[in-house]
């Protein structure tokens, strides 16, 4: 009998990366880094198995979509910030019978959803940034699961969040699932983004603002009012992927039966104007 042993809100920036290497760069993620290690710690201690990431950096235009290959190996180099992110090298092995129930679950419940094992379909940034550090010997699983979604309901991502659920628990994988994108997500402008030191900068105040109510909330467990206000919160402050990996965590996690609360594990943060965090949602 499968279960979800962890549950999680992370941040996946290129900084925390870039903060490896030596440069001005160098050491200013290391919360990033710590909080990302320090879920990847919890999810062992709690029995997993498999990461199933939601991935926000993973644009679909229609249906839903795993990546479930058996194993995964490249050298990565991110499209959109080759300067950032490049010849990344991952290995990671997959759990395709995972990833494969939870679609035909999912399919079952009335969500669209199709499972790949392709060579070619690489992981994008928002699951290989965290898993090089929650998983940093590549000892458990990765299931990644496209977050960008153009064209879908948060009602749908909903569904899906509560068939993976219904997947896993079926299963014989213990769970860690791994929203990844972040908070609000209004990057600056590329005309002004020097001039406003944006890489350490929030674009906005109000997002600023929402972001820290929204956490505030998280942890009173007050998760009731977070999803009422959870497509305005997407619209208005720009949510990564019009946040449709946090539609489906919560999908996941009961929505508003859920009951319990988020931990901050690392102190929220700005990065090139947006909004950064790592939570751990509790299960008991």
């Amino acid at each position: 009998m499968g279960e979800i042993v962890l549950a999680a809100k992370v941040t996946h920036v290129p900084t925390i990366i870039m903060s490896e290497h030596e440069g001005p760069l160098k050491g200013k993620r290391q919360a990033a880094i710590d909080g990302l290690r320090e879920i990847g710690r919890r999810a062992r201690a709690a029995g997993a198995d498999t990461f199933v990431v939601l991935d926000t950096h993973w644009l679909v235009n229609a249906g839903y979509h795993i990546n479930a290959n058996h194993h995964f190996k490249g050298l990565f180099t991110s499209r959109e910030f080759p300067q950032f992110i490049k010849d990344l090298p991952y290995s990671y092995e997959g759990n395709a019978a995972l990833g494969d129930l939870l679609a035909e679950t999912a399919r079952g419940e009335g969500v669209y959803t199709l499972s790949h094992q392709v060579d070619s379909l690489e992981l994008e940034y928002g699951t290989l940034v965290p898993m090089r550090y929650m998983n940093e010997k590549a000892d458990l699983k990765v299931v990644s699961v496209a977050g960008m979604c153009t064209v879908h309901s948060h009602d749908s991502s909903r569904k899906l969040g509560a068939a993976l659920r219904k997947a896993i628990e079926a299963s014989d994988s213990k769970v860690a699932i791994i929203a990844s994108g972040s908070l609000s997500h209004k990057i600056w402008p590329n005309d002004i983004y020097a001039a406003n030191n944006g890489t350490f900068t929030i674009s906005s105040e109000f997002n600023r603002q929402v972001d820290l109510h929204v956490l505030d909330l998280w942890q009173q467990g007050d998760i009731k009012t977070f999803l009422k206000m959870l497509p305005d919160y997407a619209r208005y402050c720009d949510g990564e992927g019009n946040m449709h990996d946090t539609a489906m965590l919560f999908g996941a996690l009961g929505w508003d039966q859920y009951e319990g609360k988020g931990e901050v594990l690392t102190p929220y943060f700005p990065s090139s104007g947006t909004g950064q965090t790592n939570v751990v949602f509790s299960l008991a």
